[in-house]
């Protein structure tokens, strides 16, 4: 039953050497022709972050904090992951058929395409984590016992970008209006998840329904661990939800994976 899950994996294992190296040469070849090369990798996510925190932190907040934390500190909590995600996922769902040259080979482990892109996103996600934790020095803001959490949190956020990309890499490769389907909903995504705006404030049955949303409990969880909140244990229903559509795009994307890449050429 789990064939093709363990296939997959076992592929992500077999090329891990590979897949860094591909990522670092993704990441120079991305930015060899700037001046100032790979910084843009953070001086782009500084920008986004300076324009979503004047809209909605001086402008529609008027800097008013969030349960008593800076409304600038809060948004970053929030928004550093969801600058990960979001260019992992576009990205990751084109990377089937960016590198056809690499697809038609066919010895070449195409499962490891999306993973590539996470890596090399990674490198930029890190960079954005240390300056989070240096600005939380600076606001002050003393961490608890519930930054344990992290890791925790962290791992989830990598398995289900691998699990979804998996899948999407896929159907962006058999179906091309699905990429630009995805770029919408990505768009739309980040007002219906708790990075600009704090959704306490809601009837229950709205936050309900935004629950559905997988990247929800992610944010949730990435700010509960940061600024303290609640334990994963506290959140039953919303783990278990997050993690059964997580392995059901793993399952589900490994098998339609499998199914088609002989014959990806075909729709390439």
């Amino acid at each position: 039953m789990l064939n093709s899950v363990t296939k997959v994996l076992l592929e992500q294992r077999k090329y891990w050497n590979l897949m860094f190296r591909m990522a670092i040469f993704d990441i120079k070849g991305m930015y060899q022709t700037h001046y100032l090369g790979s910084l843009w990798q953070v001086i782009n996510p500084i920008i986004q972050i300076a324009i979503y925190w004047f809209v909605f932190g001086l402008g529609i907040r008027g800097g008013n904090p969030v349960d008593g934390v800076p409304f600038f500190v809060w948004l970053l909590v929030g928004l550093i992951p969801w600058l990960f995600i979001s260019p992992s996922i576009v990205q990751g769902s084109n990377s089937v058929h960016q590198q056809v040259s690499l697809v038609s080979k066919m010895q070449f482990p195409v499962s490891i395409l999306p993973t590539i892109k996470i890596i090399s996103n990674s490198f930029q996600f890190i960079v954005m984590l240390s300056l989070l934790l240096i600005v939380c020095i600076i606001y002050n803001i003393n961490f608890t016992i519930y930054i344990v959490q992290l890791p925790y949190y962290i791992f989830c956020l990598y398995i289900f970008l691998f699990s979804f990309n998996l899948l999407s890499s896929t159907i962006a490769t058999l179906i091309r209006d699905y990429q630009m389907f995805l770029q919408s909903m990505m768009r739309m995504l980040l007002y219906l998840s708790p990075v600009l705006w704090d959704t306490s404030s809601l009837p229950e049955a709205f936050q309900n329904l935004l629950k559905l949303n997988p990247f929800y409990y992610i944010i949730v969880g990435f700010r509960s661990s940061i600024l303290g909140g609640h334990w994963i244990y506290e959140s039953p229903i919303e783990t278990l939800y997050f993690w059964t559509l997580t392995f059901a795009l793993l399952y589900f994307g490994s098998k339609i994976h499998l199914k088609f890449r002989k014959n990806f050429m075909d729709y390439l």
